[in-house]
């Protein structure tokens, strides 16, 4: 496709750019076609956070040159979609894709994870999760330099669970090196994958908690203005279903959308309050502004400004519950396009160089426009 003329990036515009990826598992291929999007930008992100799948996704941009963060992300997922060898690649999508997430159970996918043993479950101790997730490991160490990464050379962060106390742990580049199974705790969803020791605690996959990692992005202090593209793998509208498959699919879009967008609201409100609070304590007399009361509220203050641009997988055609785990590489082909073309509209677009009105901490864009 040839090379998409985008609107010069004004110098007034000089916010800092983050990239958020939320989980999805197989639908992650359509962050990769948003980055190679990105990647041809003039807002390649100086800080990416990322969630399950989207933490792996992170890992191999973060921990790639320029000129290479897309081929390593195409290397990836040319490499885990590839067929079973027991599976004949030509029925992947066979039912809808449903050959291909059977694939994906039966088997597991190259360079990701394998189906346990049943010596597992015969003898010994019985297995906490149905995969093993040791090839991940070492595709992410041929793919990913974590020097690069712990150099700080591009910000990344990502999100898991304590196993033991329940709460969200944020492992990130600018406080901590990392390492592979950084990224693999963020990404161990049970009861599928088993949780990853790190330093001698337990860790699941951060979606079990948060599916998006925002608020940390747009929390963290010292704040800056920032220019943040989250990627939302579940559309929050769809059709109404029509049988017991859509059902579940529906179902899961919605549970997962709608934790996505009211994280969002709630982080637009929350900053737009805190300019509020900022512009309230710039007109307080100095008798005023020195008390206890107006010290504290001054802590809740800021004069940052955040665009936040939604861009949202919206398929066209029902998927099925299974999407997650349709791995097939036609399929994955079609979803990396379809973020592809996606994000070259939005960057086309580029609604965020509007003027921000004074009165407005952070702005919301869903992208592309809900029909």
């Amino acid at each position: 496709m040839a090379n998409i003329a985008y609107p010069s990036r004004p110098a007034s515009y000089d916010k800092a750019v983050g990239l958020v990826l939320q989980g999805g598992g197989a639908l992650g291929s359509y962050q990769a076609g948003v980055f190679e999007a990105i990647a041809g930008s003039a807002y390649r992100p100086d800080w990416i956070a990322g969630i399950s799948i989207g933490a792996i996704n992170a890992a191999l941009i973060a921990g790639n040159p320029p000129d290479r963060q897309v081929a390593a992300l195409r290397d990836f997922w040319e490499t885990i979609t590839a067929p079973a060898a027991f599976w004949p690649g030509n029925w992947a999508t066979f039912g809808g894709g449903q050959a291909g997430s059977l694939n994906a159970l039966m088997f597991g996918q190259p360079g990701f994870f394998s189906p346990r043993s049943p010596g597992g479950w015969l003898f010994g101790s019985s297995p906490t999760s149905f995969y093993d997730t040791s090839a991940l490991k070492t595709t992410l160490e041929r793919l990913v330099d974590f020097d690069r990464i712990n150099r700080g050379e591009t910000r990344l962060s990502v999100g898991a669970v304590n196993v033991r106390t329940g709460d969200m742990v944020w492992f990130d580049s600018a406080t901590m090196a990392l390492r592979a199974e950084h990224i693999m705790a963020s990404g161990a969803l049970p009861p599928g994958f088993a949780p990853v020791e790190i330093d001698g605690a337990l860790y699941w996959d951060g979606g079990l908690v948060s599916n998006t990692p925002l608020q940390y992005v747009l929390d963290y202090v010292p704040r800056r203005s920032r220019l943040t593209f989250q990627v939302d793998l579940f559309a929050p509208e769809g059709r109404a279903p029509t049988n017991l498959e859509e059902v579940n699919e529906r179902d899961k879009d919605i549970r997962y959308s709608s934790r996505t967008r009211s994280a969002t609201e709630a982080q637009r409100r929350t900053h737009d309050l805190r300019h509020t609070i900022n512009g309230l304590l710039e007109q307080l007399p100095d008798a005023l502004r020195s008390t206890p009361e107006a010290r504290s509220l001054y802590e809740f203050g800021c004069v940052t400004t955040m665009d936040i641009v939604e861009l949202t997988y919206r398929p066209t055609e029902t998927q099925g519950p299974s999407k997650g785990f349709e791995f097939s590489r036609e399929t994955m082909r079609a979803r990396w396009a379809h973020g592809l073309a996606d994000a070259r509209a939005t960057l086309a677009a580029a609604p965020w160089l509007a003027p921000m009105p004074r009165e407005i901490g952070a702005r919301t864009f869903d992208m592309p426009a809900r029909s």
